[in-house]
């Protein structure tokens, strides 16, 4: 009986241990207004037919991932080309590579920002638009 009690008790301290693992949730997305860490996942995702959404409208202070599923490293910038001076935080992508996720920094100025991929400036497949509100 001490033996099944034992057993019980390595068994129920397992689970516990388990559970507090948090397999199950969902990993944080970029932050909410203020940076607080937000539940959103808000993902910009570059293929090789150009990005997708074109346009992205987001609250003040947030963080957009941005996920390279193209075959080829990308370099994502903000407007103008080649200042890339308009939204800085969008600079925080650079380069990124095949299966990458990078995120921008907050986006914390209510404006409209624009991004390109530094290695195609003129392709409008991989220029895009995040609007801060």
């Amino acid at each position: 009986m001490k033996r099944l009690v034992g057993l019980w008790v390595r068994y129920l301290a397992a689970g516990l241990l388990l559970s507090s693992c948090g397999g199950g949730s969902t990993p944080a997305g970029p932050s909410s207004p203020g940076g607080s860490g937000g539940n959103a996942n808000i993902t910009i995702t570059v293929t090789s037919t150009g990005v997708t959404p074109k346009q992205l409208t987001v609250p003040q202070g947030t963080r957009v991932l941005f996920t390279d599923n193209d075959t080829r490293t990308r370099e994502m910038t903000s407007d103008p080309h080649p200042e890339h001076t308009d939204c800085l935080e969008i600079n925080n992508i650079g380069f990124i590579s095949p299966g990458q996720t990078k995120e921008t920094g907050n986006l914390n100025t209510v404006r409209t920002c624009g991004y390109h991929d530094h290695g195609n400036p003129e392709d409008a497949r991989f220029k895009g638009q995040i609007i801060i509100r």
